[in-house]
């Protein structure tokens, strides 16, 4: 993989429950509301499970995603091809944190600062 190694956490306040910032990070329909560029191929289940995989998009960056861990308030994906590292997700009643490293060539912590302002926007919706 051409690029850099970068890794990136950041933790922020969100007016929101433990439980719906979990069901809008393992729900792929809230996921495509809320995710930058999000948009998943058909197929996808109800909820993120343990093995699952999928692909995403980020211009033209495939960013392949396995589901290594889930629980009541982490998730873990394992990346490659478009970022080689991992993405983890850390959340409570009121804030989430995301730990992000990889090798890419992609601006890893502008695009986790951008996810996380739109988590926090669409969460404060009421969605």
């Amino acid at each position: 993989m051409l690029g850099n190694f970068q890794q990136s956490q950041l933790r922020i306040e969100i007016d929101a429950s433990a439980t719906a910032i979990r069901d809008s990070l393992l729900r792929p329909e809230k996921l495509e509301k809320w995710l930058p560029l999000g948009r998943f191929a058909s197929g996808m289940p109800e909820e993120l499970h343990l093995g699952f995989e999928y692909t995403s998009n980020i211009g033209p960056f495939p960013i392949h995603h396995h589901v290594d861990v889930v629980g009541s308030n982490c998730l873990r994906l394992l990346l490659s091809k478009g970022i080689d590292g991992f993405q983890e997700w850390y959340w409570g009643e009121g804030w989430v944190q995301s730990r992000l490293e990889g090798v890419t060539p992609l601006p890893l912590a502008l695009g986790q600062t951008l996810s996380l302002l739109s988590l926090r926007q669409f969460l404060n919706t009421g969605v």
